[in-house]
């Protein structure tokens, strides 16, 4: 029985232009460099063919305006299903891991879904892992995104839920975008401390990244236990990548995801065509499958980088603070932060930069005892073209009370009432497996239930 099972997916016929950095040739040259150095006759690796997913498995996860088929292409169903397969297989233990080396990527798409933002329509690995929440009993699941970009998508849609630990290693949100991922970023107040984010100094060598990992992420993984661990494998963190500014190694990592030892990898970024995808890949796939990786250098390797001496210390400084916080989080009294009234709002600006969309969102979620607490987010959307597309969207978690259930139904119909002011009203029940979805002009309801 292989030990790691692969999925490539290039999406030929998904392109933002046809010279964009997201592009097929970022998958086309590794899946290359893989079958050249004969890896793909290993025993312990087996390549899987890739399946839609169902446009319920997407909004399970995602509010999508107006709906899933206006978001999203085959391309986009095959990619969120390539790691649902692996999901399947790794939770059936037919296999140990998996990496999906697929696109469209997807850790920029949040919650709310109005357009296309940082290359990402669905998240992908929100997808998977909502899946085997919901078919496999999963509970308790970590997410470790390794992009040079912070996962505002994949934290977005977790920053409430206590069972979804979200780790985010990535350069810092001051010089590259999306502008997050700060370290005071730490989940609302039914999930302080399950969002932990790590912004690194342009200039990060390996040597920080796995003292980082050694020294936070792990220890926070032991404590938190979960049943999975999904790595976010962006790999715009390399030395040559056009867009981030890092100096990461293939070796680098290679040696973080032994380490690491996730269940499943999700490609991510990574727009260094030729000079780093093949040996950053070759060497993720060999380090899931328990081979040396020693061998695997970059054509210009070998190259030297330093770490800049001044900034180390406020790097150790930030991972003896996070850890400290994550050890007495439990312990703290939260009403200093998010205050003491049932509900806890807060307001968010979300810009779709291939669309030139602005979303001004007011979330509100209910601090409850007994469960995660419903979700609400009043959302507007400003169109390029002058439209303003308003929508009332409403979560269930998927451990919900009765009560947090009974009011968020409460919701979706006071937002569907004969004044209302919304184009869209969308209920996402988690704890049922069903979604409702009312279009104001046409005055309909559908009903999705899994």
């Amino acid at each position: 029985m292989p030990d790691t099972g692969l999925v490539f997916f290039p999406a030929f016929d998904w392109a933002i232009e046809p010279t964009h950095p997201e592009r097929e040739e970022r998958l086309l040259y590794t899946r290359d460099q893989i079958f050249e150095e004969g890896v793909m006759d290993l025993p312990e690796i087996a390549e899987l063919a890739p399946r839609l997913c169902l446009p319920h498995d997407i909004r399970r996860v995602h509010f999508c305006v107006p709906d899933v088929a206006a978001q999203t292409t085959e391309a986009h169903l095959i990619a969120a299903g390539a790691g649902m397969v692996l999901g399947d297989e790794i939770v059936a233990g037919r296999l140990k891991n998996g990496f999906a080396l697929v696109r469209p990527p997807g850790h920029h798409a949040m919650r709310m879904v109005h357009g296309n933002r940082g290359f990402c329509n669905i998240n992908n690995e929100a997808v998977v892992i909502e899946h085997l929440r919901r078919r496999h009993g999963i509970r308790r699941v970590a997410v470790v995104d390794t992009d040079v970009h912070h996962g505002d998508g994949t934290q977005d849609i977790f920053y409430h839920d206590p069972d979804v630990l979200f780790i985010s290693f990535h350069q810092d949100g001051r010089t590259i975008y999306p502008g997050t991922g700060f370290a005071h970023e730490l989940g609302g107040p039914t999930a302080f401390g399950r969002t932990l984010n790590i912004p690194l100094p342009p200039g990060t060598t390996d040597e920080s990244m796995l003292f980082v990992l050694d020294n936070l992420i792990l220890p926070v993984l032991a404590d938190f236990r979960p049943e999975l661990v999904v790595n976010s494998a962006g790999q715009d963190n390399h030395y040559s990548d056009p867009i981030g500014e890092m100096c990461i190694t293939a070796r680098g990592y290679a040696t973080l995801t032994r380490r690491l030892a996730p269940q499943l990898a999700v490609l991510e970024g990574g727009y260094a065509v030729e000079s780093a995808l093949p040996y950053v890949n070759l060497g993720i796939i060999l380090a899931l499958a328990g081979l040396d990786f020693d061998r695997v250098r970059e054509a210009d390797y070998p190259r030297t980088f330093h770490e800049d001496p001044v900034r180390r210390p406020r790097l150790e400084k930030m991972v003896r603070d996070l850890l400290e916080m994550w050890r007495v989080k439990d312990r703290m009294d939260l009403s200093s932060i998010f205050g003491r009234e049932e509900y806890f709002r807060q307001k968010k600006e979300v810009y779709y930069d291939t669309d030139g969309i602005e979303d001004r969102q007011t979330e509100t979620v209910r601090v409850c005892r007994e469960c995660p607490g419903y979700l609400a987010i009043d959302s507007r959307a400003r169109h390029p073209d002058g439209r303003t597309v308003n929508v009332m969207a409403l979560s269930v978690p998927l451990y919900a009370c009765n009560q947090c259930r009974s009011l968020a139904y409460d919701g979706y119909a006071a937002a569907r009432g004969e004044n209302s002011l919304y184009h869209h009203i969308y209920l996402q029940d988690k704890s049922t497996d069903t979604f409702l979805s009312f279009d104001a002009a046409a005055k309909s309801e559908s009903v999705s239930e899994g």
